[in-house]
């Protein structure tokens, strides 16, 4: 009698060697009939040829968002565009400058009695101003602030305007410190190219254009009589369409950063100018209320002050709103079936640990910018509730919560932003792959 034959293992079974071969059987096409090609994804149908509606709707959602804003800054920009020929500004009292170099250098006497630690007689040699050429002898008291001076030394003097031949029309104001910024800037600028290389490229001249938009409209149009506030609105705006999308290119990613913080850059507007007003700060500090009475012209001293919280918050919004857009995008890309409930909390966690540090940063800036102030206080004898309730101190204050506020913010208005655009991507755009396996953009 023959053994019996063992048994013949079910496909399917526990030795795992034919567990999927017979699902591949049921996608094999029929004999003689189309191949079939297999479903590929997370079963929801999301094909190539329903992506097209998406992809409008993406564009619709944007303009009916972003439109807005860019005709609003447009207006602003052509309602508080400075004049072509602003009226001087007369009495100003503003000195010139005029630079010079340091020919001699020795102990002098103090005239009228000025200067009881003695006084430094520099020569000096104007390189222009009036009288180019021309040597001039002028007395700086030796005190414990100032600086050393040696011949060669190239530095700044502060011409009244009064006779030109007179030496008591000018002082000694300032070193000349231009060459050492210039090879700053040129090393900043290679670092930046070294490593951003086309994109650093554009992030230098979207710096640049930042500052074109300072000196030719924000600066002249506050010195007009403008709104400080609505000018630093329109300005920050201006500066941020011409840096976002020249940095990282037109798209859906770069356009939900530019509504994101937009709307942040409101929020700290409304926040600003309501708690200035509830700590009845005035924005008058020894030195904004010196250089207004300097320049003698309309410039509201509150304005001023909440220009400058929004203009410094800038920067920071730029850097909180552009990461969590690519964090969204980068979660949508390494896993197309979540949602935009899902990439919300997931970008969230990420933005939490962001916001964190970058508040920090923030706070810091602003205290490093009032160190002296600080110090001032710390040796005043007032107690802490005292010095911080001050105009000076409060002010400080309010411009670093109002700022960090509005940088809080961004995160989850950006991150909702970028989740609602992100799910309505084709999906190619997420799943598409570039030549070396990274997600494209």
């Amino acid at each position: 009698m023959a053994p019996p034959e063992p048994p013949v293992p079910a496909r399917g079974s526990a030795d795992g060697r034919h567990r999927h071969r017979g699902r591949r059987s049921r996608a094999a096409p029929a004999p003689g009939g189309p191949a079939t090609l297999p479903v590929i994804g997370h079963g929801h149908g999301h094909g190539r040829r329903p992506a097209a509606p998406a992809g409008r709707r993406v564009r619709m959602l944007i303009a009916a968002l972003l439109v807005p804003c860019a005709l609003a800054t447009l207006v602003g920009l052509v309602a508080l565009y400075p004049p072509a020929n602003p009226p001087a500004v007369a009495g100003t009292g503003i000195e010139q400058p005029i630079n010079a170099e340091v020919v001699a250098a020795q102990r002098a006497d103090c005239v009228r009695g000025s200067g009881d630690g003695g006084c430094l007689g520099l020569v000096v040699r104007m390189e222009d101003g009036p009288l180019p050429g021309r040597d001039l002898v002028q007395l700086v008291p030796i005190e414990p602030a100032t600086p050393r001076f040696a011949v060669g030394d190239e530095i700044v003097l502060a011409w009244s305007g009064a006779d030109p031949l007179d030496p008591s029309s000018y002082r000694v104001a300032d070193f000349q410190r231009g060459a050492a910024l210039i090879w700053l800037a040129a090393l900043f600028a290679g670092a930046v190219l070294l490593l951003g290389r086309w994109r650093g490229l554009a992030a230098l001249v979207g710096l640049g254009l930042s500052f074109v938009v300072l000196l030719w409209f924000v600066l002249p149009a506050i010195l007009s009589g403008s709104d400080p506030l609505a000018v630093a609105i329109v300005g920050s705006c201006l500066i941020m369409f011409l840096v976002l999308y020249l940095a990282h290119g037109p798209s859906a990613r770069t356009s939900t950063a530019v509504l994101g913080t937009v709307f942040s850059l409101g929020l700290i507007g409304l926040l600003g100018a309501g708690f200035s007003a509830a700590a009845r700060l005035t924005g008058l500090d020894d030195q904004t209320a010196s250089l207004i009475a300097t320049l003698d012209a309309a410039v509201d001293a509150r304005g001023l002050l909440l220009a400058g919280v929004v203009i410094g918050a800038l920067g920071v919004l730029d850097d909180v709103t552009i990461t969590q857009t690519s964090a969204v995008w980068e979660l949508r890309a390494a896993n197309p079936g979540l949602g935009a409930r899902e990439l919300y909390g997931a970008a969230m966690r990420i933005g939490r640990d962001h916001v964190s540090s970058a508040v920090n940063t923030l706070v810091l800036a602003y205290a490093g910018a009032a160190l002296p102030l600080l110090l001032l206080f710390s040796v005043s004898g007032r107690s802490i509730g005292q010095a911080l309730t001050t105009q000076d101190v409060a002010t400080e204050i309010v411009r670093t919560l109002v700022g960090s506020i509005g940088l809080v913010a961004s995160v989850p208005i950006t991150t909702a932003l970028a989740a609602a655009v992100a799910v309505r991507e084709r999906p190619w755009v997420h799943t598409a792959r570039r030549p070396g396996g990274s997600p494209a953009q």
